[in-house]
């Protein structure tokens, strides 16, 4: 299904018709079993390390074209206007061509599906971007040293958080 939206000068008009195109774009909308296939749609993997910033890059066709980005359900921009309250969002504009979504200090909840939606004079198209936030591992808990009897058991304890996941080996170093 591919609204048409003509005769939309003013900016709320433009902006309802952004909307109800970007509706008709969430899998939500469709009715339960249906998908709809864009052929342009592409989806790619960015991966960036929290604390950095990422760009995630989306280009408009011409100058007519009106842009918007969402992540999951939630309309971060439309057009200039920007909808969300998360100061480290920005749209980068290098040229009149670029769209792209700035997000500054970049955290483990900005993880997850992106979408950017441009409406040209014709068809919408989409693309989908899945930022996905690296955090170095750290260790939070690890046993101490301790003295124990030859023979004896002992148990050792260390405890490791990162994205992924960090794999957590053991060694023993045997004096020389």
């Amino acid at each position: 299904m591919v609204l048409l939206v003509q005769g939309a000068c003013c900016s709320n008009q433009w902006l309802a018709a952004v909307l109800l195109s970007l509706c008709c774009l969430l899998p939500s909308c469709l009715p339960a079993g249906q998908s709809v296939d864009f052929p342009w749609a592409s989806v790619d993997n960015m991966l960036v390390r929290k604390g950095d910033t990422a760009v995630l890059r989306c280009y408009l066709e011409d100058g007519a074209s009106k842009g918007a980005w969402l992540n999951r359900s939630s309309i971060i921009f439309a057009g200039g206007d920007k909808w969300s309250v998360d100061p480290r969002v920005s749209i980068s504009t290098l040229n009149k061509r670029d769209y792209s979504l700035q997000i500054q200090n970049v955290d483990v909840t900005d993880d997850g599906p992106y979408t950017c939606s441009v409406q040209t004079q014709h068809t919408p198209r989409t693309m989908q971007v899945h930022l996905t936030v690296q955090v170095p591992p750290k260790i939070y808990d690890i046993s101490h040293d301790m003295t124990i009897n030859e023979g004896a058991n002992v148990t050792l304890t260390c405890l490791a958080a990162g994205k992924p996941e960090p794999s957590i080996s053991w060694r023993h170093i045997s004096p020389s």
